[in-house]
Formats: structure tokens, C-alpha cells, sequence
């Protein structure tokens, strides 16, 4: 009787360890859902990041809703210097940027405005607007888990797709570049990856 006692306590526990395992490190937190699928972008107004040129050498605007849609097709980068995964998949914003097919817009997430400036002017610039996000608001309202994250924002300034993670060169070309396709013909998926 007295070993049941143990057990039991014990059996508990290494159930509840096997399930924090499993829904930590099993599933996929990339495709988690997303409310916002279908939904317009949210109202949000950040300030520009000082001291951040474009290519032409005038100051990079900051970024609100009003940014967003307008019969265009627009890809929103959420980013901090901090984030290794965000290092790792820059070259690939560049890449998007390089097509000249979207417009490709930031949110810098929790960072300060001097790092920002850092990363941005160490590994290239590749948005056209850049908003600051300090405190980390108008992140909340777009439904950020972690940085980095990337949404298709279509014609209609109706969010078509989120990408949670960074992106690697296989969910460029296999998720992130048809679900532009679809954004730009107007055939929203109503996906998240």
C-alpha cells in the first residue's frame, strides 16, 4: 500500500513531463494557428527608425495601417537585432526585396533603435519602411508568439498568410513566394506556416 503511494505521485508526474515534452518539442510551432488569417491588418502607427537611409539615401519612413493594402501586395517582416534566426534568414528578405514584386516592410520588435540602426546598416536594408515597436504593442496586436515572424498582407490590406520562424530557403520557395502569388491574384489561402 505503501508503494502505491509512491507510484501514483510518480506515475503523474512522468505523465505530465511526457506531455509538456510533446507540446513543447514535438509539434510544429510553425503551424500554429492564427485568428488574424482573413482579418485586416490592425491598426498600428510606428515612428521611423532614425538615422535609417534607403538606397537613395533619404530617410526610411515608419510604418501604420494606413501602409498597408492600397492594391498592392505588401510583406511585413517582424525582426530584432537580437535574433539569431532573424540573421539567418535576412538574406533571404533580401532576396524577396531584390524581385522587386512586393513591397517589404519591418517591424522592429523589443530592440533598442541604436541596434536596430546596427543590424540593419551591417547586413543591408532590404524594407522600404521600418517601424519601431519598443514596447512590443503593436506586436501584440498582430499575434506575435517570437521574432521572427512574416505576414502577406494582400491587395485589400487583409492579412493571407503568416510564417512563424525564420525562413529558410525551402519555406521561401515552397510557402512564402506562392502564397505572394496567390495574395497578388487575389486567392487568399487563409494559411499559416
Amino acid at each position: 500500500m505503501r508503494r502505491l503511494g509512491v507510484l501514483i505521485p510518480l506515475a503523474l508526474f512522468l505523465a505530465l513531463v511526457g506531455l509538456f515534452y510533446v507540446r513543447l518539442y514535438a509539434g510544429d510551432p510553425s503551424k500554429l494557428p492564427s485568428a488574424l488569417i482573413g482579418r485586416e491588418a490592425p491598426e498600428f502607427s510606428l515612428p521611423p527608425l532614425t538615422g535609417l537611409a534607403g538606397p537613395n539615401g533619404a530617410a526610411v519612413p515608419g510604418l501604420s495601417r494606413d501602409d498597408l493594402g492600397n492594391g498592392h501586395v505588401t510583406v511585413v517582416n517582424v525582426f530584432a537585432s537580437w535574433c539569431a534566426p532573424c540573421r539567418e534568414e535576412h538574406p533571404l528578405l533580401e532576396k524577396l526585396a531584390a524581385m522587386n514584386r512586393v513591397r517589404l516592410v519591418g517591424i522592429a520588435y523589443k530592440d533598442e533603435p541604436g541596434n536596430t540602426l546596427g543590424f540593419l546598416n551591417e547586413m543591408g536594408n532590404p524594407f522600404s519602411a521600418v517601424g519601431v515597436d519598443e514596447k512590443g504593442r503593436a506586436a501584440i496586436d498582430w499575434g506575435v508568439y517570437g521574432v521572427p515572424e512574416t505576414f502577406v498582407i494582400g491587395k485589400d490590406g487583409r492579412i493571407a498568410y503568416k510564417h512563424i520562424g525564420p525562413l529558410t530557403e525551402a519555406s521561401f520557395t515552397d510557402m512564402l513566394l506562392p502564397e505572394i502569388g496567390k495574395a497578388e491574384a487575389g486567392t487568399a489561402s487563409a494559411a499559416t506556416r
